[in-house]
Formats: C-alpha cells, sequence, structure tokens
C-alpha cells in the first residue's frame, strides 16, 4: 500500500499536501521545497503577479506571466516531484488562469472558494489532474455527480477543507460559532464526521466507476498524530498551510511568519471578507479598522467576481499583499485555528520530518 498520496504516474514520499495561500504566501519557494522533502507542494494562483511592475495597470496578465515564472522556479527545485496549483473559483480570470497552468504542464489543480463546475473540460486529454475543494458530503457528492454527468470525470482527488481551517471557509458564521445565533460546540461541524461521511460517499462512486478516489482532509492538522488519526479514518493523506508559514522557505515576509510565533489563541479570530465568506485571520490594527471604519478602495483590480467594490468593507487584494509584504498593521493575516501552538521558525525538512 502507498503511504505517499498519487497523482496521476506520480506518488509523493509522505501523504502530506502543503495548502494554497494567497497573495504569495505559498509561492515557488515553499512550493518547490515541499516537493523536493517528499510533499505536494502547492503554488496559490491568486494576484501572484504583485510583483510585476504592470500588475495595477494589467493585472490579469501580470498573474498569467508571474504564475508562468513561478511554475518553472518550482521545477528548479524540485524537477522530480509533484507541483499543484491553488485556483480560487471566485477569481474573475479563473478559466485563463486553469488554461495557463495545464498548458504548463502543473500535476495538479486543487480549486476551492465555490463548486469548480466546468474545471474538468479543461483538463481532458492532458496529465493534468483535478481536485475540488468541499467541506461536506452534500458538497462532495454535488460536484461528483454534476462532473460525472455534464464532463464524464471522476475527481481524481477530494479535498475536504473542515472548519477549523485557515483562510476562506466553506461554513456558515452560525456553524462557526458566530454571528446572531451561534451553533452550540457540540452540535457545530466535526471534520472527523465530514470526512467518514466523505469518504462513504466516494466508496459509491468508486464500486460504480472503478476509479480510485483518494479523500485529503485539511483543516487543524498540526502533528502527526493528527494525520494518523485521519488515515486510520480512511483518509489517504492531510492538506496543512498553516504549519508551513513558520518556514525558512515560505514565500511570506518574515514579519508575517512572525506575527504566527508571536500570535496567542485569543488574537485568532472569524473575519468578513470580500470574497463572500467567512474567513479565519490573526486579529491586528488592520481588523480593528475594518470594524470602525471602511478603508479607502482607491483602486479595483476586478480580481473577485463576488466584490462589489461600493460595498465591500475593504480591498482584500491589498490587504494580502501587505501580509505578504510585511506591513503588517495594514494586513490580513489569515490562519488556522491551531496557529498559535507555533512558537518558531524553522525548515520544510524539519517539518517534514517530525511530521513522518
Amino acid at each position: 500500500m502507498e503511504k505517499g498520496i498519487r497523482v496521476g504516474e506520480k506518488v509523493s514520499k509522505y501523504p502530506i499536501i502543503q495548502g494554497g495561500m494567497g497573495v504569495g504566501i505559498s509561492g515557488y519557494r515553499l512550493a518547490g521545497n515541499v516537493a523536493k522533502e517528499g510533499g505536494i507542494g502547492i503554488i496559490s494562483t491568486a494576484d501572484i503577479g504583485y510583483r510585476e511592475e504592470d500588475f495595477y495597470k494589467n493585472p490579469v496578465e501580470a498573474n498569467l506571466r508571474a504564475i508562468d515564472k513561478e511554475i518553472d522556479k518550482a521545477r528548479e527545485i524540485s524537477p522530480d516531484g509533484i507541483i499543484g496549483i491553488n485556483i480560487m473559483c471566485a477569481l474573475n480570470n479563473y478559466a485563463e488562469m486553469v488554461k495557463e497552468v495545464v498548458k504548463k504542464g502543473i500535476d495538479l489543480i486543487i480549486s476551492g472558494a465555490g463548486l469548480p463546475k466546468d474545471l474538468p473540460e479543461y483538463v481532458k486529454g492532458t496529465k493534468t489532474k483535478i481536485a475540488p475543494i468541499i467541506s461536506s458530503a452534500r458538497g462532495a457528492k454535488l460536484i461528483t455527480k454534476l462532473w460525472r454527468t455534464k464532463h464524464d470525470y471522476i475527481p481524481d482527488m477530494i479535498v475536504i477543507e473542515g472548519p477549523e481551517a485557515g483562510g476562506h471557509l466553506g461554513f456558515k458564521l452560525e456553524e462557526l460559532g458566530e454571528g446572531e445565533n451561534p451553533i452550540p460546540l457540540n452540535e457545530r461541524p466535526k471534520l472527523e464526521e465530514i470526512t467518514v461521511e466523505v469518504i462513504e460517499e466516494m466508496k459509491k462512486v468508486e464500486a460504480e466507476t472503478g476509479k480510485e478516489i483518494p479523500v485529503i482532509v485539511a483543516g487543524g492538522i498540526y502533528t502527526k498524530q493528527d494525520i494518523e488519526k485521519f488515515i486510520n479514518l480512511g483518509a489517504s493523506g492531510v492538506q496543512m498551510a498553516t504549519r508551513f508559514v513558520a518556514t525558512q522557505e515560505c514565500d511570506a515576509s518574515y514579519e508575517y511568519k512572525q506575527a504566527y510565533v508571536n500570535c496567542k489563541k485569543e488574537d485568532i479570530e472569524i473575519v468578513k471578507s470580500p470574497v463572500g465568506m467567512p474567513g479565519r485571520a490573526i486579529k491586528n490594527k488592520f481588523i480593528e479598522t475594518v470594524k470602525s471604519s471602511k478603508p479607502k478602495i482607491d483602486k479595483c483590480l476586478r480580481c473577485i467576481q463576488t466584490c462589489n467594490v461600493k460595498e465591500t468593507p475593504y480591498c482584500i487584494t491589498r490587504a494580502l499583499i501587505n501580509a505578504v509584504k510585511g506591513n503588517i498593521d495594514n494586513a490580513l493575516l489569515f490562519c488556522g485555528s491551531n496557529a498559535y501552538r507555533i512558537d518558531k521558525i524553522i525548515t520544510v525538512r524539519e517539518l517534514m520530518q517530525e511530521l513522518n
């Protein structure tokens, strides 16, 4: 039995996918080194062209140009490893970005922040594999049925993101213990239960089609014991993002990484995002400012389909670029629920050895 995760003809050494984090948090350095050390490295496409000179004039072209560079540089670090891409469905240039990474021969596309309804049509006849991100057995059943009916395509992998994940969350505020009528703790969605339900759904599809569908679990995975627990439940592996932020190879600024090291449990909260989903982030001056007043938006990059510049609480692109560059007081610092447990910055190799 393979210990790693199969992606087409390749199999990772370890059952770990490093989660995609934008803007620029998981770029070529992190993804390349994770792949080099036996995991699956994921580059986030979200406004990846923020360093390009013409980004604010031609964001679409800048992003497409930058993703080519990022993939090439990741491949230089890990020529034979598994390199993947995270592309949010909410991006305005979603189709263009998918076509570009497929053209570059990317191994894997992981897609969430909405249902990637038409993703299969872009990869048919190629070696690129695709995985939707879902947060429930219902979501897994829905996207699998839709792909089979519309595209005659079975997911190559399913990624479950649970309620303890960082960044955007596929749960209602009440399910996260927030909002006007928060659900009691013992009644909230639990990743273990969701995992079992999704695996049962995928077993039905596997029996009908004869195709194996690895189930990958994400959201609050922190230790080797966490990984083993979900593999014992039947998962093929896990996706981890938060722990990879506090690595020397992470593409984020030192200040961003240090914010993880310095934060306490009470500093982590659920925030409102222009994407239209709740998000989990570290409390800072920026979040406090957003609560009391709407930050000025002087230029809209039209990055997200769901964002209405007249109503949005802030420009998420600007806030995330500030984060990756280290302008922490004016940044949105996405993180998972366990970020407060991090107490030092280590290498990717050290982290992989700790987890396996």
